[in-house]
């Protein structure tokens, strides 16, 4: 019996992205859940299917819900904010302020210099991607 091997994706819970493909094309939504065994990501509001359920404790009426199902990760892009469109990325290491850093330090320890972090960013408009 094989077992799948986790992949590592870019795209994370939270980020805004646009599908590329399949019935859904150019919506964009927010990343809600991300399966690293699959390669699949879960939109909001994107992918809707609908399930008949039997009654149980939780809807005791029973009926057809709405949910969302999964996309495959290569048929999302990450939605850059001054493109505002879906566009390939990369990662690059990039210089921060220790001093000017959110919540990196611990209280009363004092670390100046800096740090390398690595970050997104869109390859169409060379804009930083992630909060840093």
């Amino acid at each position: 019996m094989l077992i799948a091997k986790p992949i590592k994706l870019s795209i994370r819970k939270n980020d805004q992205v646009q599908v590329i493909a399949g019935k859904e094309k150019s919506k964009t939504g927010k990343v809600l859940k991300v399966d690293l065994k699959s390669g699949r990501v879960f939109v909001e509001k994107v992918n809707f299917v609908k399930r008949h359920v039997r009654p149980n404790q939780k809807n005791p009426q029973g009926g057809v819900i709405q949910k969302e199902q999964s996309l495959h990760y290569s048929n999302v892009l990450l939605l850059c904010p001054k493109c505002n469109r879906g566009v390939r990325h990369g990662q690059k290491w990039i210089d921060i302020d220790m001093a000017k850093a959110k919540k990196t330090a611990k209280a009363g320890s004092k670390s100046e210099g800096l740090k390398k972090v690595k970050v997104r960013f869109c390859k169409r408009c060379n804009e930083n991607l992630d909060a840093a």
